[in-house]
């Protein structure tokens, strides 16, 4: 029987391959029904609506790579490498017409603890990136052979409060994670969500208030140009306006740019990274296992809702998401983008949303936004080093803010009050222990309350 699917997860109502090679024909088609728009008498008009959200897209996630690559402990050209990489490699074998890949909140605390703790034991940043390119090569094949299988209808049973809580959480640990470029501060924030609260009070003499002034005009400027309309590269142009006064009134006022923490960002951006494998020991053991785990959560259920998402924005009437098809889809992008200089990635909501919103009806919009987006990388480079530290801030403030949805958790709340104790409770603990202690010990908690406490509170017998 078909697990229920919770809200923002709707089943899909076509039939899907259900055996193991039917599955893995499909899945190894590169042409299959998501191209089922591009049709002889209107392919013209349909590839020009196709490039123009590609085009869109670009621009709004050059800024945000660089950021969420820099929030996790990795390199700027890193972000944009694994963005155009993902979304080639998920729009030619993933499962949904629509859904952007690329780097994406969900993953900075995963990757960001993952880099902290070994370049911080002795290892080198190729060695730690190493490791993170081995944990996400085995999440992937975990995927792959997850998608084989059918078990894509098995993320639905993720309850709604639980994901609501877990973005609530997550986008908590961002903002509280990047308060020391938002405040031009030079000591680098680690550990827990105390630990680095405890450092930011412990150092306010080294706050800048010109690198606040920047951070926040880059929040107010890209929250300001998207009510206008998402047709504006709001991240962008708010980036070129903090770029802009940096390197000319503010000069000689201390704010730091990205050259300045990563020296030049090179252009050659097709490098293989191997994966690394530490002394091996039981920390390592114990390391391998959370991080592929944690990796195949975050891919399968964010990728899952945004997949239903971007149907049910652009209401599509012909085929819808497969979830199995996805699964393969995650699993090779986790297995390639790493191998090439990046890091894992999966479908990322507001990109989605904007690629639809900007016209795009088949998966060549994917294509066009990344061959467009390292083509603009090439060419501006040197303008991209200059852009200040605190204006990644903002804009990974902006992105922490975007992720709290008001109307999410009054309908989660709405839903009674345990359903509202589980959100509450994840939301805390994402942010107080790890990403993956604060999701698993919530799941534990709900299906173990499904099983013991409900059963006795519907039956006739109970008082």
């Amino acid at each position: 029987m078909q697990p229920a699917a919770p809200q923002g997860l709707p089943t899909p109502t076509s039939p899907f391959p259900t055996t193991l090679g039917e599955r893995f024909k499909l899945f190894m088609t590169l042409r299959d029904s998501r191209f089922e728009d591009l049709k002889p008498d209107r392919w013209k008009s349909i590839v020009y609506r196709d490039l123009s959200a590609g085009l869109i897209v670009a621009l709004t996630a050059i800024p945000m790579a660089m950021g969420f690559a820099m929030a996790m402990g990795l390199r700027p050209e890193q972000g944009i490498i694994a963005g155009a990489l993902s979304c080639i490699v998920g729009r030619t074998f993933g499962g949904s017409k629509y859904q952007v890949y690329g780097p994406t909140a969900a993953f900075i605390p995963v990757i960001a603890g993952l880099m902290a703790k070994y370049t911080s034991n002795g290892s080198t940043f190729a060695e730690a990136h190493g490791f993170l390119v081995l944990v996400s090569l085995l999440a992937g094949l975990v995927l792959m052979v997850l998608g084989l299988l059918g078990a894509g209808k098995y993320a639905r049973v993720v309850p709604n409060s639980i994901v609501v809580g877990f973005t609530v959480g997550i986008a908590v640990s961002i903002a509280v994670s990047n308060l020391g470029e938002v405040l031009g501060m030079t000591t680098e924030l680690k550990g827990n969500l105390v630990a680095k609260l405890v450092t930011v009070a412990g150092h306010l003499g080294e706050v800048n208030p010109w690198a606040v002034l920047i951070a926040l005009l880059t929040f107010g400027i890209t929250k300001g140009l998207l009510r206008i309309s998402v047709f504006i590269p709001a991240p962008l142009l708010s980036l070129a306006t903090a770029t802009a006064l940096s390197s000319t009134v503010l000069a000689s006022s201390g704010v730091r740019a990205v050259k300045d923490r990563f020296g030049s960002i090179p252009t050659d951006f097709f490098v293989f990274t191997p994966p690394h494998l530490p002394a091996w020991s039981t920390s390592v053991m114990i390391d391998v296992a959370y991080y592929v785990v944690a990796i195949v959560f975050v891919s399968g259920v964010e990728s899952l809702l945004c997949s239903s998402m971007a149907d049910r924005l652009a209401d599509n009437k012909g085929t819808p998401f497969n979830p199995d098809k996805e699964f393969w889809g995650q699993g090779l992008v986790q297995v390639v983008t790493p191998l090439i200089n990046g890091f894992p990635c999966t479908g990322a909501l507001a990109r989605t949303a904007t690629s639809i919103k900007a016209g795009a009806v088949t998966p060549l919009a994917g294509y066009f936004k990344s061959v467009l987006k390292l083509g603009m990388v090439y060419l501006i480079a040197s303008l991209l080093e200059q852009v200040p530290m605190a204006a990644i801030g903002g804009i990974l403030l902006w992105v922490s803010s975007n992720m709290i949805k008001p109307s999410e958790i009054r309908e989660t709340v709405a839903e009674g009050r345990v359903e509202a104790g589980f959100m509450v409770y994840t939301a805390v603990m994402v942010p107080l222990t790890d990403f993956l202690t604060g999701v698993l010990s919530a799941l534990v908690l709900y299906f173990a309350y499904r099983k013991l406490v409900v059963p006795r509170q519907e039956s006739p017998h109970a008082a």
